[in-house]
C-alpha cells in the first residue's frame, strides 16, 4: 500500500468541487460527501461511530491487513469450537461492513489507487472464502462425513479445490461484485475415500454450504454473492465437479471463452497445491503451443454477439453500461485476453492474470504500441473507478449509469466532476479511445453484427438482452431458446463439439436465429434442430452450407418450422440442399419417365446389394426432398407434387424390382415364360401420393403350368419363386439400413389380405375379382394401375381389371352398400375431427367413395370413367350428365381445396394437428385456399364439407332411405 504509516484521517483528500464547511476537517468532509451520494455508505458510517473512529485513527494498510486477518480467523475459530455457526456468520458480516467502509473511504479520499482498491477487495474475498470453506469442512467432520482438519491447517488431502475466476481470480475485484468460484474435487482423495458419502454428493453439499455462509442475508447483511456458473456446463453439472470430469470437459469441448476465463483462475481455498497442479495440467488447453489465430475470430464473435447492432455512433451517457457498453471495461478485457490466448502459448510473459500488468507485457513483447498501452490502461483505471462509485451508491452489482439527468449530475459530482458535461466528456473521450484500439485489433474480423439486438450465448448465464431479442424474433419461450443454443456451445450435442463446428456455429448463430424466427414455428424449429444435432455425428457440413447460402438457410428454417420430415432429411444428408441451388429446381414438375431417369442416374451401377440399397435410398431422399421443397416454396402446386411423389415411387419400385429380379435370378434362375407385374393402388394408383404416404401394392405373376420350375442352380417352384421374389422386393423398399428406409408398404388389398401369399397368381386374382370379391375390393380396384413389370403382361392385366370394373351393376345396390360402408367407417374411426380431412364428414373419403360408386355403376356405359382419380371421375361424370354440371363443379372445387390442404398437412403439421399448428402455419394454409386468415380457413373448410356431404347424400341417398 502507498499510505505510509500515517492514519487514514490525515491521508484523505477533500473531494473536488465539494467545499468543506467552516473548520471542517477533510476526513469529516469526506464522510459527509460519501453519505450525501451513497445511502449505503451513510448507513455504514452512521451505524457504528466507534468503528468509524477506529478506521480514521488507523493506518489504512494496517487496518486492511487486520480486517483481512480477522476474516480469515473466523473459520479457524469455528473449527476450534470458539464460535457457533450464528456467531461465525455474524463475524463474517461485520468484518465485511468494516472492510467496505475502509475501502470506500480510502478510494474516495484518494489514499489508494484503483489497483490497491481492487487488490484489497480481492484479499478480503480470499479470506472470506477460506473461512467459509473451513467452516463447511468442520461441519462435515462433525457429521462424520469427513476427517477433521486442525484449525488453520493446510487442507492437503481434503480433495477440495476452490478456484477464484474473473476479477476475483485476477486480484481485481469490484466494490460490490459477485465472487466467481469453481469448486472441484478429487474423488480418490484421502478425505473422499474415507467418507461414507458419495464424493459427488459430499462435495456438492460442501459447495452449497459455502455459498449459504457467504451470501445468506441476516440482520448483519451478507458477505459476498457467490456465482458458481463458470464451472463446466453449469446447466448440466452440480455445483461441485470432479477434477477428472472437469479435465475431460475442457480438453474435449471447452470453449475459447472458458480458456479466457481460466487465464484468471487462482486456487484460493482447499488443497491449494492440488489446484495449482490442476491448472498446470490444464495449461495446454489454455495456452496453445502455436499462434492460435482461430481464437481471434471466436472471441471476437463473442464480442460481436454482445454488440449485435451495426455501427459505432456516439455514446449516450445516460443509461450507458460502462462494462458491456461500447468502449467499456469488457472491450479492454477482450483486447487483452484475446491476445493472451493467441500469443501466450509461446510467450510465457503474457500469461498473467491482471489486466493492467498484461497491457504492459503486450507492449514489452511488441504486440501493441505504447499509445495503446497507455490509453487503454488510463481508460481502464477511469472506468473501474466509475464502476466502484456506481456500486458504492447502494451496494449493488451494477455498471449502468443513471438514466435521468438530475441523477446523472449527482453521480458526476460523486465521481469528483464539477458537472455532468465535464463527466460526460471524460467518459466519452476514454470510451472512444478504447473503441479505436479495439477496432484496430479486429478490423479484419468477419462481420457478424446485425440490427437484431443482443445475442449472447457464451458465458456462465443466460443474458437478459438476448432473451428480449429472441422474443422480438418470434420465439414464444425465449429463455428455453437461449438455453438450447447455449447447450450447443457447451458441447451438449455431439454434432457441434468439434472446434470447426463451433467456430462456424458462432458465426452462423445470429443469421440462423433470424431465419428460424421467420419460420412458421420458431420454437418448434429450434427444438427440431436441437434434436437433429443430438442424432447427427457431425454438423460441420450442414453449418457450413447454411452459413454460405442465405437462400438455403431461409429454406432450411422454413422446413424446420413447417416440414419436420424434410428438415430431418437435411440433418441426415445436408447435400440434398444442393437441389435447391440447381437451376432445374424452378422447372415444372417432372413426369414419370424423367423422375425414373433421374433416380437411375443417381443410383448408377452399384457393386453389391448393400450398395444398391444405400444408393437408392440416397437417391430417393434427394428427389423426394426436392419435391417437398418445391411444394413448400410454391414452385409446384399440391396436385403437381402428388404426381411427382407418385412418379418417384413408381421409379423406385421399378428399380427395386429390376435389382431384386436380377439378384434373385443369379441364384435361382428364371421361370421360363413367367411374367410379373406390380400394381399400385390408393393414392399411388391415381398419381396423387402425399409426402410420407405408404405404398398400396399388389404383385401379380403368371406362368406356364408345363414349365413351372426355375432354371437356376437352386431351382424353385414358380409359386415359391414369385413369393420369395416379392419378399425381396418388399424388403428392398422397407428394410431399414444406415440410410433409412424407402417406404412403408401395405399389401392388404390382395385377395388373401394379410393371410395368404404376398404375391397373387394372375388367373386366380382375376377369377376372384370376377366371382368372389366384395364391393369394397372393387372400389379399391378402381384406383389400380400397373407400375412395373412385363409390358405386355401389364397391358393384359390393365384390360382385365377394366373389364371387371365395367361389369353392369345395380346403381341402387351399389349406392346403398357404399353409403353403408361410409357409415361403418364413421362409427369405427369417427368423423368428428375437424382437421382429419380424410375421415371427417364431407371430407376426402366422401369424395373418393362417391367417385368409386360412380365408376362401378356407370363404367359399363362410360368407359372414360376408368383409370381416373377422383377429380377425373367427377369431371367425366359432369360431362356425361351423370352428375349435374353445377354439382360436378362444386365437387371438383371441394376436392381441390381439401386435397391441397391435405398435401400441405402431410408435408407440414401432420394429418390431424390443425388446431395445434402454429398460427403462422395456419395462415399459410389459409393463403393456400384463398382465405384471408385461419378463422376464414376454418369457415371455408366447414362450408366445403357441408356441401360435399349434401351432394354425397343426394347421390347415394340418405341413410334412412337405404
Amino acid at each position: 500500500m502507498s499510505a505510509g504509516s500515517r492514519p487514514l484521517a490525515e491521508l484523505v483528500q477533500a473531494p473536488d468541487h465539494h467545499p468543506l464547511s467552516a473548520g471542517e476537517p477533510p476526513f469529516a468532509g469526506l464522510v459527509r460527501f460519501a453519505g450525501l451520494y451513497s445511502p449505503y455508505l451513510r448507513q455504514l458510517a452512521g451505524s457504528d461511530p466507534a468503528r468509524l473512529d477506529r478506521l480514521a485513527a488507523g493506518e489504512p494498510q494496517a487496518a486492511n491487513a487486520a480486517i483481512v486477518a480477522a476474516q480469515r480467523a473466523v473459520g479457524c475459530r469455528f473449527a476450534a469450537g470458539e464460535l457457533s455457526r450464528d456467531e461465525a456468520m455474524r463475524e463474517l458480516r461485520r468484518n465485511k461492513s468494516a472492510h467496505a467502509l475502509l475501502v470506500s473511504l480510502a478510494d474516495l479520499g484518494r489514499v489508494w489507487n484503483v489497483e490497491e482498491v481492487t487488490l484489497a477487495l480481492s484479499d478480503f474475498a480470499d479470506a472470506s472464502v477460506r473461512s467459509a470453506v473451513e467452516i463447511a469442512l468442520a461441519e462435515l467432520a462433525m457429521a462424520g462425513k469427513l476427517p477433521a482438519f486442525a484449525p488453520g491447517a493446510d487442507l492437503a488431502g481434503s480433495g477440495l479445490v476452490v478456484l477464484a475466476l474473473g476479477k476475483h481470480g485476477a486480484g481485481e475485484l469490484n466494490f460490490s461484485s459477485d465472487v466467481d468460484l469453481v469448486v472441484f474435487y478429487d474423488p480418490k482423495s484421502e478425505a473422499a475415500s474415507g467418507s461414507p458419502e458419495a464424493p459427488a454428493k459430499l462435495y456438492t453439499r460442501l459447495a452449497q454450504s459455502v455459498a449459504r455462509l457467504l451470501q445468506e442475508r441476516t440482520v448483519d447483511g451478507y458477505v459476498h454473492r457467490v456465482d458458481y456458473r463458470l464451472r463446466p456446463d453449469p446447466a448440466s453439472t452440480p455445483p461441485a465437479v470432479s477434477l477428472p470430469g472437469a479435465f475431460v470437459y475442457y480438453e474435449s469441448v471447452g470453449q475459447n471463452w472458458e480458456r479466457a476465463a481460466m487465464i484468471k483462475a487462482r486456487p484460493i481455498a482447499g488443497d491449494v497445491a492440488l489446484g495449482e497442479r490442476f491448472l498446470a495440467d490444464l495449461a495446454p488447453f489454455i495456452w496453445r503451443k502455436y499462434f492460435d489465430f482461430a481464437s481471434i475470430a471466436d472471441i471476437h464473435a463473442m464480442k460481436r454477439q454482445i454488440h449485435a447492432v451495426r455501427g459505432h455512433g456516439e455514446i449516450a451517457v445516460a443509461s450507458h453500461d460502462i462494462k458491456l457498453g461500447r468502449g467499456g471495461i469488457r472491450e479492454i478485457e477482450f483486447f487483452v485476453q484475446t491476445q493472451q490466448l493467441v500469443f501466450g502459448g509461446r510467450r510465457p510473459k503474457l500469461r498473467g492474470r491482471r489486466t493492467l500488468d498484461m497491457l504492459g507485457a503486450l507492449h514489452d513483447e511488441g504486440w501493441i504500441t505504447a499509445e495503446a498501452r497507455d490509453e487503454m490502461a488510463e481508460a481502464y483505471r477511469f472506468l473501474r473507478t466509475v464502476e466502484h462509485r456506481l456500486q458504492m451508491v447502494a451496494d449493488e452489482q451494477t455498471q449502468r449509469l443513471p438514466s435521468r439527468d438530475d441523477e446523472l449530475a449527482a453521480f458526476a459530482r460523486f465521481c469528483g466532476y464539477e458537472d455532468l458535461p465535464a463527466f460526460a466528456s471524460a467518459l466519452t473521450r476514454r470510451a472512444q479511445r478504447v473503441q479505436h484500439h479495439y477496432g484496430l485489433l479486429f478490423e479484419e474480423g468477419p462481420e457478424l453484427a446485425s440490427d437484431l439486438g443482443d445475442l449472447v450465448f457464451t458465458g456462465a448465464s443466460v443474458d437478459p438482452g438476448t432473451v428480449e431479442t429472441l422474443r422480438r424474433l418470434g420465439f414464444r419461450d425465449p429463455e428455453l431458446a437461449a438455453e438450447t443454443v447455449r447447450g450447443w456451445h457447451f458441447g451438449r450435442r455431439a454434432a457441434v463439439t468439434s472446434a470447426r463446428a463451433r467456430e462456424v456455429l458462432t458465426e452462423l448463430t445470429p443469421a440462423l436465429l433470424a431465419a428460424l424466427g421467420g419460420s412458421a414455428d420458431p420454437d418448434g424449429a429450434l427444438a427440431r434442430l436441437d434434436r437433429a444435432f443430438a442424432r447427427m455425428p457431425a454438423a460441420v457440413e450442414l453449418l457450413t452450407i447454411l452459413r454460405s447460402h442465405e437462400r438455403l438457410r431461409l429454406l432450411f428454417a422454413d422446413l424446420l418450422g413447417s416440414a419436420p420430415r424434410l428438415a430431418e432429411t437435411v440433418a441426415v444428408s445436408p447435400h440434398v440442399l444442393d437441389a435447391i441451388l440447381d437451376p432445374s429446381f424452378a422447372a415444372p414438375a417432372r413426369d414419370e419417365a424423367a423422375a425414373e431417369a433421374e433416380i437411375r442416374g443417381l443410383v448408377g451401377t452399384p457393386g453389391s446389394t448393400e450398395e444398391f440399397l444405400d444408393r437408392v435410398r440416397d437417391a430417393f431422399r434427394q428427389v423426394h426432398f426436392a419435391t417437398g421443397s418445391r411444394l413448400l416454396s410454391g414452385v409446384i402446386s399440391p396436385a403437381e407434387a402428388g404426381m411427382s411423389f407418385a412418379a418417384i415411387a413408381q421409379g423406385v419400385v421399378r428399380l427395386c424390382l429390376e435389382w431384386a429380379a436380377r439378384a434373385f435370378a443369379e441364384e435361382h434362375g428364371t421361370v421360363p415364360g413367367a411374367r410379373m407385374a406390380v400394381l399400385g393402388l390408393g393414392r399411388l394408383g391415381v398419381r396423387d401420393l402425399t409426402a410420407g404416404s405408404d405404398l398400396d401394392l399388389v404383385v401379380l405373376y403368371d406362368f406356364d403350368e408345363a414349365r413351372r420350375t426355375s432354371d437356376g442352380r437352386r431351382p424353385l417352384d414358380a409359386v415359391v419363386y414369385h413369393t420369395r421374389l416379392t419378399q425381396r422386393l418388399i424388403a428392398a423398399l422397407t428394410a431399414p439400413t444406415r440410410r433409412g428406409r424407402l417406404y412403408e408398404v401395405d399389401m392388404r388389398l390382395r385377395p388373401s389380405g394379410t393371410k395368404g401369399p404376398v404375391a397373387s397368381q394372375y388367373r386366380g386374382f382375376i377369377a376372384y375379382h370376377r366371382a368372389e370379391a366384395e364391393l369394397w375390393e372393387h372400389m379399391a380396384l378402381t384406383r389400380a394401375r400397373v407400375l412395373a413389370g412385363d409390358a405386355a403382361f401389364a397391358e393384359e392385366a390393365a384390360a382385365a381389371i377394366h373389364s371387371i370394373l365395367a361389369q353392369p351393376r345395380s346403381s341402387a345396390d351399389v349406392f346403398r352398400r357404399v353409403g353403408e360402408m361410409r357409415e361403418l367407417v364413421a362409427r369405427e374411426k369417427g368423423e368428428q375431427d375437424f382437421w382429419d380431412l380424410k375421415l371427417a364428414a364431407g371430407g376426402i373419403m366422401d369424395l373418393d367413395f362417391l367417385a368409386q360408386a360412380l365408376v362401378l355403376t356407370h363404367a359399363s356405359e362410360h368407359p372414360s370413367l376408368l383409370g381416373q382419380g377422383t377429380p377425373g371421375v367427377i369431371a367425366e361424370a359432369g360431362r356425361a350428365g351423370i352428375l349435374a354440371p353445377d354439382a360436378a363443379a362444386r365437387l371438383a372445387e371441394a376436392h381441390r381445396v381439401l386435397d391441397d390442404v391435405a398435401h400441405w398437412q402431410r408435408l407440414t403439421v401432420g394429418e390431424t394437428q390443425g388446431e395445434a399448428a402454429p398460427p403462422a402455419m395456419l395462415r399459410r394454409l389459409a393463403a393456400l385456399v384463398g382465405a384471408p386468415g385461419p378463422d376464414e380457413l376454418v369457415a371455408r373448410l366447414g362450408e366445403i364439407r357441408t356441401e360435399v356431404r349434401t351432394i354425397f347424400r343426394a347421390v347415394l341417398g340418405e341413410p334412412s332411405q337405404r
